[in-house]
């Protein structure tokens, strides 16, 4: 008896949930293996790199690939061979994204002044700008943070197949 859509999605929604929650309880391993499996596949992708610059047409266009496709391998063997380092480097990254997506929505929102989306993009970038001074003064914050973000993820993906599940349960699918 082959099982009804609506009972996957439910009990793999039920099965992310769990594993999101190992995730965040071991937050510091999680950043861990994001930051190898980065380094895989920047290794991977920076020896693709090169390997195109073969052939790329006129002397210029190969060199410029195999010295992105260089720097893209050294990124991926730095993050493999310290891979502390880059969980702070991605860490710090991130934070710098927040920061900047916080203020670039402050400013929309003053451009947006007197329309009903303006204190919703001020707070919006408010939050964000001091989430990520928060976290970049807390010390051991960036340690934890991609795997923390991976954890919740896991949590709200697991929570919408879950509720997926319960939709097609009720819409007899």
């Amino acid at each position: 008896m082959a099982m009804k859509t609506s009972t996957k999605f439910f009990w793999l929604g039920v099965l992310i949930i769990a594993l999101g929650v190992f995730v965040l309880f071991n937050a510091m391993i999680a950043s861990l293996a994001i930051v190898t499996v980065t380094g895989i596949f920047l290794l991977l992708g920076g020896a693709l790199q090169i390997a195109v610059g073969f052939s790329a047409e006129g002397l210029g266009n190969r060199v410029l690939t195999w010295c992105l496709g260089g720097l893209t391998v050294f990124l991926g063997w730095s993050f493999m061979a310290n891979p502390l380092a880059g969980i702070i480097s991605l860490s710090t990254f991130l934070l710098i994204l927040l920061a900047a997506s916080g203020i670039v929505q402050i400013l929309f929102a003053f451009r947006v002044r007197g329309t009903r989306f303006f204190w919703p993009l001020l707070l919006a970038g408010s939050v964000s700008v001091v989430l990520a001074i928060i976290v970049l003064s807390s010390p051991g914050a960036p340690l934890v943070l991609l795997g923390s973000l991976l954890g919740i993820q896991m949590l709200c993906s697991g929570a919408s197949l879950t509720m997926m599940g319960l939709f097609f349960k009720d819409a007899r699918q």
